[in-house]
């Protein structure tokens, strides 16, 4: 057991160690990158870097063995520019730092332990798919209403609102074309969500059908 784990690299660096290391990163990186795709939105773009990013790292952990803080800044540098221009998602800064492990663990050469922490970071991104943990509730939903500057939105939709909604809150308001209208958000909880249309026809009484709006949270914030 000690000597599978074991580093590869037991003195001069050979091409054959140089070889094995990078492919075998790249090769954790594509099983990355295939989980990764497995029920998630993507870009062409980033699940092609996540092959490419424990090769790259191990590159630079390679050059930089006698000091491996150095190795490690330059590295972080590396997987970290994608985020210095686009806003990526908590799954994405995820999969970024885990190939980024992939990269430092075949780097010092313990292949073998980048492998197996591959897989078991693989099954259990699958299960968290699968299983739907951290779902949000079909129920949970936000609700925008514009609004004439005459109407009062204070309380003025209350009653719909407690009619379709088990709870609902007030989150903000918002001026539009140049005070003429109101734009209020509100988070609800919806009692029964094949109700939604039913509650926007009553609302459209309210607010002189004006523009409503209503959608999950996770579409109406921008994610970690």
């Amino acid at each position: 057991m000690t000597n599978i784990f074991g580093s590869i690299f037991t003195g001069s660096l050979t091409l054959g160690q140089f070889m094995l290391a990078i492919v075998a990163s790249m090769f954790m990186g594509l099983i990355l990158s295939a989980v990764f795709m497995y029920k998630n939105t993507y870009t062409k773009s980033f699940v092609s870097a996540l092959v490419l990013i424990p090769a790259v790292e191990t590159v630079v952990i390679m050059l930089v063995n006698d000091n491996i803080g150095v190795g490690l800044s330059v590295a972080g540098s590396f997987a970290l520019i994608r985020f210095r221009s686009v806003k990526g998602t908590a799954k994405e800064l995820a999969a970024v730092f885990i190939a980024m492990t992939i990269g430092i663990i075949c780097g010092t050469g313990y292949v073998a332990l980048a492998g197996v922490f591959t897989l078991l970071l693989a099954a259990v991104m699958l299960a968290l798919n699968l299983t739907g943990f951290g779902n949000v509730s079909e129920k949970n939903r936000y609700l925008k209403i514009t609004i004439p500057e005459s109407l009062n939105y204070d309380e003025v939709f209350d009653k719909i609102l407690d009619k379709y909604c088990s709870s609902h809150e007030l989150e903000s308001v918002k001026t539009l074309t140049l005070g003429s209208l109101f734009r209020v958000e509100y988070s609800i909880r919806m009692k029964d969500a094949s109700r939604t249309k039913a509650m926007i026809d009553e609302l459209r009484t309210r607010n002189g059908n004006l523009e409503i709006m209503c959608g999950k949270p996770a579409t109406n914030r921008e994610e970690l």
